[in-house]
């Protein structure tokens, strides 16, 4: 793997863990403190903290793209929207069938959705792919 790739996927994985773990407190407070159902509480979560990644992914990991900030998050919501939809039904998958804790179920469930938005947002959304800052 080329060094300057490396780098920008260690940047994008500094920036999507920091904001997964507001996605997992915003998960948790949704959930045990206001009550809310898990799978709802999840939908928010990843949308706020989604929103959150844009703009760090855009301004330390992507930077060069092409696309202006709307149009960018226009597309990145729409590469999310995939990835809400994967969080909320494997949401309900291992915990209603597979008996998993909720918060547990949402870490297995980031890495999955992690990879998904990186490749998607490299190659789709910010364009950046092959090209090194």
């Amino acid at each position: 793997m080329n060094p300057l790739a490396l780098r920008r996927f260690l940047k994008y994985s500094t920036v999507g863990v920091s904001t997964f773990c507001l996605d997992l407190f915003l998960l948790f407070i949704l959930t045990d403190f206001f009550l809310w159902n898990y799978v709802i509480s999840a939908g928010v979560a990843f949308t706020l903290a989604v929103s959150v990644n844009y703009y760090f992914s855009r301004r330390f990991v992507f930077r060069g793209t092409l696309r202006s900030a709307g149009e960018g998050y226009a597309v990145f919501l729409g590469i999310a929207g995939t990835g809400l939809v994967a969080v909320m039904v494997l949401m309900g998958v291992f915990v209603e069938v597979l008996h998993l804790n909720y918060l547990f179920s949402r870490v297995i469930i980031a890495g999955v959705v992690g990879i998904w938005n990186y490749f998607m947002n490299l190659y789709v959304n910010f364009k950046v792919a092959g090209k090194y800052e």
